[in-house]
């Protein structure tokens, strides 16, 4: 049976290549989200600002997802690996874009995609059936009727959005156009409105109040003059003081455009929701994730299960994730204790900082947190203070180890070639490697240089001589708008060439890493141990060699039982006064030795998980 699912304002457009009749145009504002958002999840941006605008005024707000069409045109697997490559899928609207820069673009998407090569070569195809599309879609909406078209552009869809923008200025250029998003914030937004004329305004940083200021001032007739920011009313940021103030996201219109692009919907959609905005640490000297938001705010336990129970009753979803760059500790302890109590098999996913205690994660688990991305970065513990993560090596070996005990995936990035890292930090990083190899692999995630991130205000004490634009915008952008745009990813002048052989052999260790568990049966951890009571048999998996068998008897197995979370040397002799502190030290070197239990700083870690 099929469900159709409608708005409980006004019915959202039917289709991205169909004609659609505007009804009531004088106050229908349309956003849209082009590719290459992620094609079985609707925009969380375009869901909370149809919900906010239209439960806080008379307006009406229809939301187009053109990538749901796009990813139709060339194909779901395409789609996807365009959408988690971004450099290739930037490539091929910069050539549609930008004509006289096809051939440069194309050199670019083959080198994007040199890890496959399939793909590589179907440049020229995926071209033509993103132009045709594009064109398509533009043609067959009606978008001169609408008050506003706004586009949110986050990372990876600036030049799909551009593209369509400059489509559809010739076809309305009466009709203004809006940008905003993650990619919009400080200086880039207002270099956007230098280099194309087609875009009126520009919403910096959070946009609920912001849109709809402006729409009510559009409507008044007394809008800013074209080609400027959106400034805050009374020199006020314009955030949303309390989150638990917003009204669900509305996701009805992807569901509608869904079930026509995809009829009997193949997969089953993925809901963003939004725990809080901004970042609780946000100390990391890399990151450049929060520029848009005004401080850290968060929802209260009750109102994100609200939200989750609302979308699930109206949507029939059991798929979500968590859009937080860092969830609320205390708020999500609650919440996930109030999801395991609904017997309903829902999934989440979600980025955390590390976590050391393994009950907090047995509980988010029963609760339905089955995949998230950890913020590793390094196992340096000099690398993670350079780059002020506030984690050292063997708390990220802890939630590793946690989270596999849970059976939650853990995925993340070892960030290499960092600018003025040690020949020692690489070093000390590929050492410690060995001892996450029983664990879900990382990837390895080169250094990019993050506009306003705290290297990109203060670059020489990161070794870096001069901060440039990226060379990929220079390969994809004319010149003379190059000139003028200010961009969410930078370049620079440094030790580039020493980082890169530096960090080779780690690249190396990672692909062998990922390797051994693409090889492993998934239900035989790699380390993992078995308890007889009195004795302890712990069983260690090696590439190419046969399994080796370790057995700890009496104080040795509760030893290490006691050490399956962090422990310091002090808890240790308190827990074991009959031991010798050197004799403990010499068992822990031996274990050590054998990659069974990790140490640090006079800290201990076993390793191996119970085997079930």
């Amino acid at each position: 049976m099929r469900i159709s699912f409608s708005s409980p304002h006004r019915k959202a457009p039917k289709s991205s290549t169909s004609k659609m009749a505007v009804s009531d145009t004088s106050s229908t504002i349309a956003l849209i989200s082009m590719p290459w958002s992620l094609f079985n999840r609707p925009s969380v941006q375009l869901g909370a600002l149809k919900a906010y605008i239209e439960n806080n005024s008379d307006i009406a707000v229809d939301c187009f997802h053109p990538y749901l069409s796009t990813a139709k045109h060339i194909g779901t697997d395409i789609y996807t690996y365009l959408s988690k490559n971004s450099w290739s899928g930037e490539a091929i609207y910069a050539a549609i874009l930008f004509p006289e820069r096809r051939e440069q673009a194309a050199r670019l998407f083959h080198r994007s995609c040199a890890d496959n090569p399939e793909i590589a070569g179907k440049f020229d195809a995926i071209y033509n059936s993103l132009e045709n599309q594009l064109n398509e879609w533009t043609r067959s909406t009606e978008f001169k009727g609408y008050r506003l078209l706004g586009f949110s552009v986050c990372f990876s869809q600036l030049f799909a959005s551009l593209a369509a923008a400059v489509r559809i200025k010739e076809i309305t250029p009466a009709t203004p156009v809006v940008f905003g998003g993650s990619s919009c914030v400080g200086n880039m937004g207002d270099s956007m409105s230098r280099a194309f004329s087609q875009i009126d305004y520009v919403i910096k940083g959070e946009g609920e109040k912001k849109l709809l200021n402006l729409c009510r001032a559009l409507e008044k007739g007394n809008a800013p003059p074209s080609q400027t920011s959106v400034a805050a009313a009374d020199g006020k940021t314009n955030a949303i003081a309390d989150l638990n103030t917003l009204p669900t996201p509305d996701y009805h219109p992807y569901f509608n455009e869904l079930e026509h692009v995809f009829p009997g919907k193949p997969f089953s959609p993925v809901l963003p929701i939004e725990f809080s905005r901004g970042c609780w640490w946000r100390h990391c000297t890399f990151c450049n994730l929060n520029l848009q938001w005004h401080g850290y705010r968060r929802k209260s336990a009750a109102k994100m299960s609200s939200e989750v129970k609302q979308l699930h009753d109206r949507l029939h979803s059991l798929d979500f994730t968590f859009c937080d760059n860092a969830l609320p500790v205390s708020e999500t302890d609650i919440f996930f204790s109030t999801i395991r109590k609904w017997d309903i098999d829902l999934h989440f996913f979600a980025e955390i900082r590390a976590i050391k205690d393994p009950q907090k994660l047995s509980l988010y688990r029963s609760g339905g947190l089955t995949t998230v991305q950890v913020g590793i970065e390094s196992f340096s513990n000099s690398l993670l203070a350079k780059m002020n993560k506030g984690t050292t090596v063997i708390e990220n070996l802890a939630v590793m180890k946690h989270c596999a005990e849970n059976s939650i995936t853990l995925d993340g990035n070892l960030i290499v070639e960092f600018p003025g890292s040690s020949e020692q930090e690489a070093a000390e990083t590929l050492a410690n490697l060995e001892y996450a190899l029983p664990f879900h692999p990382l990837s390895a995630a080169t250094f990019f240089l993050g506009s306003g991130s705290a290297i990109d205000i203060n670059p020489s004490e990161f070794s870096i001589r001069a901060v440039t634009a990226h060379a990929h915008y220079n390969e994809l952008f004319p010149s003379a708008i190059m000139e003028k745009m200010d961009l969410l990813i930078k370049d620079y002048r440094g030790d580039k060439s020493i980082q890169r052989m530096r960090w080779q052999p780690v690249r190396e260790m990672i692909r062998k890493w990922q390797d051994v568990h693409k090889k492993r049966c998934k239900d035989s951890p790699l380390l993992s141990y078995r308890d007889g009571g009195s004795f302890l048999v712990i069983r260690q998996v090696r590439s190419e060699e046969a399994p080796l068998l370790h057995r700890l008897r009496g104080k040795s197995r509760k030893i290490y039982l006691f050490c399956r979370v962090i422990r310091n040397l002090d808890e240790i002799t308190r827990q074991f006064p009959e031991l010798p502190r050197k004799t403990l030290l010499n068992f822990f070197d031996d274990l050590s030795k054998k990659q069974l239990l990790y140490q640090e700083n006079k800290q201990f870690l076993a390793l191996a998980i119970r085997s079930h």
